[in-house]
């Protein structure tokens, strides 16, 4: 029983992997039966794991948020209790190399999340726990507002330019782990 439960979970981790390339090389229409074929299972394999397109499609978004909450819990530092550990932790994790090149970055992934049903959603909850994890341990909300859209903004451009410049990544990095040197206000009011 235990093998079978294996072998179905690394079924399912190669069906979004291979969604994920299926998606960039067809583009946001992508069928099932070309993810099948990127997956070399049948479709009937696939339909086991997933009976629709649009419940692949938002699993697909899912194991991506999963994949980037782990990313953020292995740098999420338990020596620091300073403010901002948690602005910190997002931060490195939005820059992590493992979190880069992945199908979510490309337009055509993108294309087809947003017309799933269920994946506005599905974003904007992730999108609210993220914000309340950085504003959760005493950074000025200024300054966590300021981080969230320029993860957000960063993560847009790299979308849209279709390139990632590392160096400047790196120092946008270094620029907005400064933002969290201090908790207070980014400017008096």
């Amino acid at each position: 029983m235990a093998a079978l439960q294996r072998d179905a979970a690394r079924t399912r981790r190669a069906l979004l992997d291979s969604a994920g390339r299926a998606l960039i090389v067809h583009g946001p229409g992508v069928s099932l039966d070309a993810v099948a074929r990127e997956a070399d299972v049948s479709k009937g394999v696939l339909l086991q794991h997933f009976r629709t397109r649009g419940e692949l499609l938002l699993a697909v978004a899912e194991d991506w948020i999963e994949r980037f909450d782990a990313t953020v819990q292995r740098h999420l530092d338990p020596n620091d209790g300073e403010p901002g550990r948690w602005c910190r932790a997002h931060i490195r994790a939005a820059f992590d190399p493992a979190m880069s090149g992945g199908p979510w970055l490309h337009a055509a992934v993108q294309a087809a999340l947003l017309a799933t049903p269920g994946f506005l959603q599905q974003a904007r909850a992730s999108a609210e726990r993220w914000q309340r994890e950085m504003e959760s341990d005493g950074l000025h909300p200024d300054r966590v507002t300021l981080i969230a859209r320029a993860l957000d903004g960063d993560a847009m451009n790299d979308l849209f330019a279709g390139v990632q410049d590392n160096a400047r990544r790196a120092t946008l990095c270094e620029l907005l782990l400064s933002l969290t040197d201090d908790p207070g206000p980014l400017v008096s009011r």
